[in-house]
């Protein structure tokens, strides 16, 4: 960066002092490098000493932005050009965002640039799986691979920061949300959190082609009663620090420059105004130094919680409570706006309101964007045309399918002997569907439907008949993503008898039958709650009514959550989640063995909604051994258990070694297992490491994952695993002691395919 033109930014930047243009020299010489704490942090103080307090309420204020909606886009506008907003969000067209930013540096008096966050969930343009498909890949190097393509598609089109990645534990899955995380398990939510920080941010913040990681939402969001979204969460201490917790110290721990806080009440205390959670632990214990942004109107809400008395009240609350930029009610009243009334008032102070101001100047100042605010929009179409950007999708829905049947080993199919091939069902040759939720500009060009893949698979020598059976029924609530300025493609819809019947006629006439059911996408993410796990509308019907055809039949199953299938069950069964925008031809290569599937589910599959929640790290309970017994009219054994998931091949566990007998309080402890495959064909196998602790301070769970690997095996190969337990791996959270503690005790040590593994070992921890 040549110094005058340094200097030129600097200016804009609204400063001209000697220490200013100091640190934009020393800018300058690093070019690309992170900034200094001490410079980033000088850089912020020099433009916090000119600002007004209404200048800097705004600077902490962040606007939704919908171009659909002329009058409040006006609003908007005039706040920004007035200098009293600090971040837009919700646009994402490279034009529109650059001209916004135009206004921001250069008609606003101090000249600061604008900061656009957007809900990059699994993907911009190239829409990944789903995050909790991509859970079910038990690859974190896949998911980091995934977030950075939306990162630097993100960037590319003047995108700065990511609401996500959501990093809850869901443990009930009837909740809605339960699609953007990574399921129930504290320790694969912990390296699926970490992954995607990584994917997102880079390097360091302010990494050439990357953006800022948001993790949200903290912290409980996914303990909500009954797993209604919104609703309260009350959760132990234990829970929270040995549960949902940890995914978030993970992204923490790995550089995340932004956390989002939670809508509900933790405790009876609104997550949004808890000062325990955002300052006492996200602050002064984890040593946090971003910026916390509160979900949509989350501080103005303070007052429909019962916890704040008024708008202004509200503000006072959560600025107080740890909360440096309210994310403003979209056509709402901001709370952060009376922040200059309260200070005049004595409410606040100008040291609390300057500290909210310079995380967030130092996180734009990190990001460069005093030095490159501007948007390339020819250089952001080249990256959105990237065909790498499309291999790494296909690869991502090919590793995170989960094989749930295959009886008589039906899959994968033979292209020679498969000469008709019947696709069914409404989710088949949806593009809208195939993508799931949180995608608010769909590419249709480039979605590859399921029905789509097959055929472009079997080319023109196999037949191939299609029909969508039955509708997608209307939600009884309609979903806020299908309604005013983010309504998205309709809902697929037929007459349902006719179609059922002619779905029939088809699977008659052909070899095999590939019904695609699930859930539409309105159904999954926020608001998307329910309190069955049937199949919607008359899905149900079409899977009995094809079945009783006598063909075989091959269910793939698109959702993010647990669905059961009543009555015959189909001979293959395979979830392949919301694949996204390659998903149809991933999905082929799957039903023809070009790929194994080698994915494992990152929850707990129960026989009956009556379960729920079923977590496999439970407590061992009154009488264990009649666990089984807990419902009088079924067995309460899980249908499928965490971390289960078939393979085209078989794998062999043995040999499982603990290099030591005996080890001391905190030292590490070395584990390895061998896994063969003795099939016939190159597959992925999963290996995973559980233990539990005999006893202790605290009875602790009957297992929990500590360690896994996906390895990739040919067909009589054998590999050693090796696995490390860290001292935090056998530490927790004791109630009674209330601190992470470590027992002299014994520890059993369990290895396999997935939560139920067989292969066992055993070690002491005592003090020498």
């Amino acid at each position: 960066m040549k110094a005058s033109h340094t200097r030129r930014r600097l200016a804009l930047a609204g400063g001209t002092s000697l220490a200013l243009l100091a640190a934009a020299s020393a800018c300058a010489a690093q070019a690309a490098a992170p900034l200094s704490d001490a410079a980033v942090r000088a850089r912020a103080d020099a433009l916090i000493a000119q600002m007004t307090p209404e200048e800097k309420a705004g600077q902490i204020t962040q606007y939704f932005d919908f171009t659909s909606a002329p009058d409040e886009a006006k609003r908007v506008t005039g706040e920004m050009a007035a200098g009293r907003a600090g971040s837009l969000l919700f646009v994402t067209d490279p034009a529109e965002l650059d001209r916004l930013q135009h206004i921001a540096v250069e008609q606003t008096r101090l000249k600061i640039p604008l900061l656009f966050g957007f809900d990059v969930i699994h993907g911009l343009r190239t829409i990944m799986p789903v995050p909790i498909a991509m859970a079910a890949s038990w690859d974190p190097k896949l998911a980091e691979d995934g977030q950075s393509v939306a990162a630097s598609e993100a960037r590319a089109i003047g995108l700065h920061w990511a609401f996500a990645p959501m990093v809850d534990i869901a443990r009930d899955p009837r909740w809605g949300r339960i699609v953007e995380g990574a399921g129930e398990d504290p320790y694969l939510g912990s390296a699926m959190a970490a992954a995607q920080v990584r994917g997102f941010q880079g390097a360091y913040i302010g990494s050439p082609g990357h953006i800022i990681a948001g993790p949200k939402h903290f912290a409980g969001y996914g303990g909500a009663l009954g797993g209604r979204d919104y609703d309260e969460v009350n959760l132990s201490d234990s829970e929270l620090w040995n549960v949902y917790l940890k995914p978030f110290k993970a992204a923490v721990d790995a550089g995340a420059g932004n956390i989002m806080s939670a809508y509900m009440g933790l405790n009876g205390t609104p997550a949004s105004g808890n000062r325990w959670l955002l300052t006492d632990v996200l602050r002064k214990s984890w040593g946090f130094k971003g910026f916390v942004v509160t979900d949509a109107g989350a501080a103005h809400d303070l007052m429909t919680h019962g916890f704040a008395a008024d708008n202004q009240d509200a503000g006072v609350r959560a600025l107080t409570a740890g909360v440096d930029m309210e994310m403003a009610p979209p056509f709402g009243e901001s709370a952060f706006k009376t922040l200059p009334q309260s200070l005049a008032d004595g409410k606040i102070t100008t040291a609390q309101l300057d500290e909210a101001v310079r995380t967030v100047l130092e996180t734009k100042i990190r990001m460069g964007l005093f030095e490159h605010p501007y948007v390339d929009v020819k250089a952001a179409q080249r990256v959105l045309d990237d065909p790498d950007h499309r291999v790494t999708a296909r690869i991502a829905a090919e590793r995170t399918a989960v094989l749930l049947r295959n009886e008589g080993g039906l899959l994968p199919l033979d292209r020679k002997g498969v000469k008709s091939i019947a696709v069914l069902g409404p989710l088949a040759d949806s593009k809208r569907d195939t993508l799931g939720p949180w995608v608010f500009d769909q590419n249709n060009d480039e979605t590859v439907t399921v029905l789509a893949g097959i055929k472009a698979k079997v080319g023109a020598g196999v037949r191939v008949d299609y029909s969508a059976g039955v509708s997608i029924p209307p939600r009884m609530f309609p979903s806020i993503f299908e309604t005013g300025p983010m309504a998205a493609a309709p809902r697929v819809t037929v007459d349902d008898d006719t179609e059922i019947q002619r779905a029939v006629k088809l699977a008659r006439a052909a070899d095999i039958a590939v019904l695609v059911l699930g859930e539409g996408w309105s159904m999954a993410g926020e608001q998307a709650s329910r309190s069955s796990f049937d199949l919607p509308g008359r899905q149900q019907e079409l899977l009995d009514a094809v079945t009783a055809t006598g063909k075989p039949v091959i269910v793939l199953l698109m959702s993010a959550r647990p669905l059961e299938l009543k009555g015959r069950k189909p001979q293959a069964l395979m979830d392949i989640w919301y694949p996204g925008s390659q998903g149809g031809a991933a999905v082929a290569n799957l039903l023809f063995g070009e790929v194994s599937p080698g994915g494992k589910l990152p929850y707990t599959w129960p026989r009956d909604i009556g379960q729920v929640p079923l977590p496999y790290a439970h407590l061992t309970s009154f009488q264990p051994k009649t666990a089984e017994q807990r419902y009088w009219n079924e067995p309460n054994s899980p249908l499928y258990p965490f971390g289960y998931g078939l393979s085209y091949s078989t794998f062999a566990f043995s040999n499982l070694r603990i290099d030591k007998a005996r080890v001391a309080l905190n030292e590490a402890v070395p584990v390895s297992v061998d896994v063969k495959n003795i099939g016939a064909r190159k597959a992925d196998e999963v290996a995973q490491l559980y233990i539990h602790q005999r006893y202790g301070t605290a009875a602790r769970p009957v297992r929990e994952l500590k360690g896994f690997q996906r390895i990739t095996l040919n067909p009589g190969e054998s590999r050693t695993v090796h696995f490390l337990l860290k001292p935090e791996d056998l530490s927790y959270w004791a109630s009674s002691t209330r601190s992470f503690v470590q027992d002299q005790t014994v520890f059993d040590v369990f290895a396999g395919d997935d939560s139920t593994a067989s292969l066992t070992g055993s070690f002491e921890v005592k003090q020498p």
